[in-house]
């Protein structure tokens, strides 16, 4: 409420009684926002919270309580934006963020002149130029449809009517004919941005394109059959390194003749030296089996030789008796079941541990960026001090707990990995921990929500073989949607000797060549 000048009343004790009527609103104007400042402040810290847990263990109940809370989270910046004068005040221990952020200086502009009279408005005199006041506005343009048409004319000899004609460029989908942006789109709409095929239909129909679900699933299958050489080449690459990230990821999955879902696996293999220098450039790559049994990691990494980070998978146990493989296992797999206690019970104990796996976590961030064998001899000084007095923590605590406790759990397991553990202290190429993994599986598991399932096993197989690029690319700096419309477009042509030259890190280099 606003009051006009004009309106007051002139009697002081009426005057009075209306500020302090005004005063108590504002009073109470600025406690509704304060206290929710406060609640945002605090669905945004258990969101946090609630996001590490998600993807530490599987529950179909926490997911629900994290979309609740995402929902509740907009409602109320939405109710912020309805009242564009109220502005929250800042909660304690909130960091503010800018209101406002520049358009980047990539986006083309588009000016709108706001012309001004010949003459001046007050006297009629003329006017000469100061300058100019620039406002810039964030403005969205409707994604939109076009046809490209193909003129081929047709010649023919008058000498001998011999007929020339410029042959046809090779089409990605004979069928329907789509062109390569559009079908790199619907790739990366389905399998980075999360949207299944028929809310990307439903979205071209209100721009007036009719496409059926199933002819866009006609183009996906067409998709990943032209791009499964570059596939089959990433992943060769990425196996024929000498240090991966290994994890899974349950993936439901039609099974038609029990009428329900079963559950199949996703699996990933990470090749990321970029924390301490690798010249090989980042990759990920993806495989689909029906189940978890551990001949499938095993049929994954028959070439592979080196070391493997991963969990306590039982799976992985035969790769590593085999030979040929050694296993590094994961720190923040250790700290998350401490975590978990500590979060429910409260334990001394488990923040203890916490504390001291907390202590080789901060040496690990002054190594990273430093060569192999600088970071072996800075973890040899630092970390293996910390390693030792917490081993011995471990053996004396453990004598102490019950053994059906989760915390004695906790220690055990951690004390029978103890060599895996370790073993990054003796090789600067290695990680502390697994997230290398764990980052390339999470987009995996965004997309699962919103897929609700798979429809086959051979559904299961696109959606690996996708990933591998999408995810690859991401890796190497580059938009997905740009790599493969033009990979899509030209692969058809690209001779398979040469198949690695389109792998994004070969793509990031020449588009880099060709940008001048």
């Amino acid at each position: 409420m606003t009051l006009d000048s004009s309106e007051l009343p002139d009697d002081p004790d009426t005057l009075k009684a209306l500020v302090r009527e005004q005063a108590a609103l504002i009073e109470a104007k600025d406690a509704e926002l304060r206290a929710k400042g406060l609640r945002i402040a605090q669905i945004t810290t258990q969101l946090h919270r609630l996001k590490r847990m998600q993807f530490g263990r599987s529950s179909e109940k926490l997911t629900q309580e994290i979309e609740q809370l995402e929902l509740l989270l907009d409602d109320l910046h939405e109710g912020d934006g309805e009242s564009p004068a109220a502005q929250p005040q800042p909660v304690a221990g909130e960091k503010q963020k800018p209101v406002r952020r520049p358009p980047p200086a990539s986006l083309p502009r588009e000016e709108i002149v706001h012309e001004v009279p010949c003459a001046c408005p007050k006297c009629g005199g003329e006017l000469r130029r100061l300058g100019e006041d620039v406002t810039e506005l964030l403005e969205y343009v409707p994604a939109s449809f076009k046809v490209i048409r193909h003129l081929r004319p047709k010649f023919s000899c008058r000498k001998c009517e011999a007929i020339t004609q410029s042959p046809m460029p090779s089409l990605p989908i004979e069928r329907g004919r789509p062109g390569p942006g559009l079908i790199a789109h619907v790739l990366v709409s389905k399998y980075a941005d999360h949207l299944p095929l028929y809310r990307q239909g439903e979205i071209y129909e209100r721009l007036g394109i009719d496409l059926e679900r199933s002819t866009l699933a006609d183009w996906v299958g067409r998709a990943s059959a032209l791009l499964s050489p570059l596939v089959e080449a990433l992943r060769k690459d990425v196996i024929a390194s000498d240090v991966l990230h290994g994890d899974d990821t349950p993936v439901p999955v039609l099974d038609p003749g029990r009428g329900r879902t079963k559950t199949g696996r996703l699996w990933t293999y990470v090749r990321d030296g970029r924390p301490h220098g690798d010249a090989h450039s980042p990759a990920a790559v993806y495989f689909y089996s029906p189940d978890r049994k551990g001949e499938h990691p095993a049929r994954h990494l028959n070439a592979f030789k080196g070391v493997l980070h991963a969990d306590g998978y039982a799976g992985f146990g035969a790769i590593f008796e085999k030979g040929g493989i050694t296993e590094a296992a994961c720190w923040a797999h250790v700290r998350r079941k401490f975590f978990d206690e500590y979060e429910s019970t409260k334990a001394p104990l488990a923040k203890e541990a916490l504390d001291r796996i907390g202590a080789l976590y901060a040496v690990e961030a002054e190594a990273r960026g430093r060569g192999p064998d600088e970071r072996r001899r800075w973890r040899q000084e630092k970390s293996k001090p910390l390693l030792d007095e917490l081993h011995a923590w471990l053996s004396s605590t453990k004598s102490k707990l019950s053994q059906k406790t989760d915390l004695a759990k906790a220690v055990r397991y951690t004390l029978s990995r103890w060599k895996a553990l370790t073993r990054f202290l003796d090789d600067g190429r290695l990680e502390i921990d697994n997230n290398a993994a764990e980052r390339a599986i999470r987009p995996l598991a965004l997309g699962r929500k919103n897929y609700l399932f798979a429809g086959s096993d051979k559904g299961g197989e696109r959606a690996a073989a996708i990933y591998s690029l999408i995810e690859t690319a991401k890796l190497n700096g580059l938009d997905p949607e740009a790599y493969l419309r033009d990979v899509i477009a030209r692969i058809a042509d690209h001779s398979i000797n040469r198949i690695g030259e389109l792998l994004p890190w070969n793509w990031k280099d020449a588009s880099a060549k060709l940008a001048p």
